[in-house]
């Protein structure tokens, strides 16, 4: 840390303590000027990055998921509050796990897909139709299939 008066890098911490959630105040003195002056610091958190299926690489966007999960539960018994704790306990593993912030798209859908599955079947099958690009009345019925033997 260089002081702001003399440019000196050669600090001592004198106090320090925290300033809000997120940030610690620390109290300094020069070691070269003798003045004392307060830093804070805040730690930055890796934002999560979500890897598409063509490799691009974009931010993870809580309102997006959000949307997805709220189509495949338009007139479904499923409240806002259900997909809000869904997207948040979503987002709060892949930070856990995803701790460089890369998440490839596949297992965020996966994810997605598996807290459908335990809300409401319909809305499970709806969200999977889009994951996995159902063509036909077949996929549909695969799909549900695989859903009655996990059960």
């Amino acid at each position: 840390m260089n002081c702001p008066f003399c440019r000196d890098n050669d600090t001592k911490v004198i106090d320090s303590r925290p300033s809000g959630p997120e940030a610690i105040r620390r109290r300094r003195e020069c070691l070269g000027c003798g003045k004392r002056f307060t830093t804070y610091e805040k730690i930055e958190a890796t934002p999560l990055r979500v890897i598409k299926r063509d490799h691009t690489r974009e931010p993870f966007d809580r309102e997006k998921v959000r949307a997805g999960v709220l189509m495949a539960c338009r007139k479904r018994p499923v409240t806002l509050a259900q997909i809000d704790a869904l997207i948040a306990d979503l987002e709060a593993e892949l930070l856990e796990d995803f701790d460089r912030g890369d998440v490839p798209s596949q297992f965020i859908g996966d994810q997605v897909l598996d807290a459908l599955k335990e809300l409401d079947d319909v809305a499970a099958v709806r969200f999977a139709s889009v994951l996995h690009g159902y063509e036909d009345a077949r996929d549909f019925t695969q799909s549900l299939e695989l859903m009655r033997r996990s059960r």
